[in-house]
């Protein structure tokens, strides 16, 4: 009997198949593996399913028999656990920085990761009712060339975007390109950012990854070392609010202790607080003076209150007098 010219890819189509036909609930008998690769012009009989099934395991794929009512063959623990999977999968299915284009794209990929009666669990698992996501479908290829450029220390140059009333790009600085360095990625609010030093205006600025346009990495080495010999990407997100530029100042900050956590939230484990009587604390740390920084302390209700240098305080009380004379 001739053999066909798939019998030598046998092992590689029998490991596809207890990967994505089976599951602890879901094993194949031995008589369903030869009609499964007889499909695929595969000829095999049930001694070589078994050596076949022996070299699997041998290799390191978790390749499990059972014996009884549900008698049968399948693969147990796998390289992502189904738990595992569920995960990511919300993650992308929630992630605002992702087109819903994309988003589609990465979780019929990640189904692969599980088998076919898995993966029905997945789709139910993953449904956000209403999220909102980006239009800028090239994201997803920006954030892989940032990579890139960390990596190898190159400063890139791109142009930089907003959308107007029609959904149409309007290019900032007439279109002409961005020089900077970059420095690393945070994801904030939904939104990835760069953080990078400007050439132009040599300082530290932050740019979202969805905004930006025609990335290009450069072989121009990164700059801003000199500058800033000691930048912290984690130091830089705790002080800028929401990705805001303002004034950088140490302030001081009394708050309800049990208000302490939300302190801790914002600001990061390491900051130092100090008791003030029984019932509060007071806390001193460098904040970006922003609008931003104005309305968290806001929506406090005044369980955290600023309480200094006076500069900061004054332009709080100048925001919230704005904020009063422009209500109707």
């Amino acid at each position: 009997m001739s053999k066909s010219s798939n019998q030598k890819t046998k092992l590689l189509h029998l490991a596809r198949m207890l990967l994505r036909q089976t599951d602890e609930d879901h094993p194949l008998t031995v008589p369903q593996i030869i009609e499964g690769l007889a499909k695929q012009d595969i000829k095999a009989e049930r001694k070589s399913i078994y050596d076949d099934l022996e070299a699997l395991r041998l290799f390191g794929l978790d390749v499990q028999s059972r014996k009884g009512k549900s008698a049968g063959w399948f693969v147990g623990s796998r390289e992502f656990e189904l738990p595992e999977v569920k995960l990511l999968m919300d993650a992308v299915q929630s992630s605002r920085f992702l087109t819903q284009k994309k988003s589609d794209t990465l979780i019929r990929k990640l189904e692969g990761l599980a088998s076919v009666h898995q993966a029905g669990q997945l789709q139910r698992q993953v449904y956000v009712s209403g999220r909102i996501k980006v239009m800028n479908e090239s994201i997803y290829y920006n954030v892989d060339k940032l990579h890139t450029a960390i990596a190898s220390q190159k400063a890139i140059t791109f142009k930089y975007f907003d959308y107007d009333i029609h959904r149409n790009k309007v290019f900032r600085q007439e279109g002409r390109r961005y020089v900077v360095s970059p420095y690393g990625l945070i994801w904030n609010s939904e939104n990835y950012y760069l953080v990078a030093f400007d050439h132009s205006h040599q300082e530290m600025r932050h740019y979202r990854v969805d905004k930006m346009a025609e990335i290009a990495v450069t072989c121009l080495k990164r700059e801003g070392k000199a500058r800033y010999p000691s930048f912290q990407l984690a130091q830089y997100e705790q002080k800028h609010f929401n990705m805001y530029s303002g004034q950088e100042m140490k302030v001081t900050l009394q708050g309800r202790r049990d208000k302490a956590s939300l302190v801790w939230d914002r600001f990061g484990q390491d900051i130092i607080m100090v008791p003030d009587g029984e019932e509060h604390f007071t806390v001193t740390l460098p904040v970006v003076i922003s609008p931003q920084f104005f309305g968290w302390l806001l929506g406090l209700d005044g369980s955290v209150v600023l309480t200094g240098p006076k500069e900061a305080v004054a332009a709080y009380r100048r925001r919230l007098a704005a904020v009063l004379e422009e209500l109707p």
